[in-house]
């Protein structure tokens, strides 16, 4: 059986949203961050970077998100949850894919986690790096708003719901803390301020994979 260790929240929300979707069997092993059980040494033989989350597959050992993703819709085609393979629809879900884990992703972990950034500790110094990364994001997030906005359907790729859009809601949700103006001054990060992405995180919690999940990891409100 399928084996996902996460926790509450984070990155691991997305593939267990996923499974969920499929309707597959699965065990969920949380891992407990409050006591750094993501660095101990036995956490560190299935990921030696100490990240969340990890999924087993009987022999298989796999971490990264995007990977634990893709995996998962190629193992499982007939769930539909990815565009086939060669097809011009699939090169674009890499693209959006990639983007969401190499551009998007990083830039809320680094408001979330200025101590990897910078050695300041000046109280104005972490509160110049967030906001600059709200600017950064407010651009980012325009950019999911747009496509949905473009893809004549309630997903980022149309009509088709697929892992982009499981992805984009958790990155979405992330950024929920997040304070800002109006999206015309450039410094709006906060989903409520897009005609397009607002609308879909609201469908996307309406989904009830989505609903199992913020119960089964017991999320508090506000979800998004």
């Amino acid at each position: 059986m399928i084996q996902l260790h996460y926790a509450p929240s984070n990155a691991s929300i997305t593939p267990h949203i996923l499974l969920e979707e499929m309707g597959l069997p699965f065990e969920l092993k949380q891992v407990d961050r409050a006591n750094n059980a993501h660095k101990s040494a036995e956490y560190l033989k299935l990921n030696p970077n100490g990240l969340i989350p990890v999924l087993i597959d009987d022999d298989l050992v796999l971490y990264e998100t995007a990977a634990i993703c893709l995996y998962l819709t190629d193992k499982y085609p007939q769930f539909g949850l990815a565009p086939a393979v060669g097809t011009v629809e699939r090169a674009h879900f890499y693209k959006w894919l990639m983007w969401m884990t190499n551009t998007l992703q990083p830039a809320v972990i680094m408001y979330f986690y200025t101590d990897r950034y910078t050695a300041a500790t000046d109280p104005s110094a972490v509160a110049a790096i967030k906001a600059r990364t709200q600017e950064r994001m407010g651009a980012m997030l325009k950019q999911l708003d747009d496509q949905l906005a473009q893809s004549d359907g309630p997903w980022m790729m149309g009509e088709k719901f697929s892992v982009l859009d499981i992805y984009a809601f958790m990155l979405g949700r992330w950024t929920r803390v997040f304070e800002g103006a109006p999206p015309a001054t450039q410094k709006a990060s906060n989903v409520a301020f897009w005609p397009h992405l607002g609308p879909f995180m609201h469908r996307m919690l309406a989904r009830p994979a989505v609903q199992r999940v913020v119960a089964k990891e017991g999320l508090k409100e506000p979800v998004i």
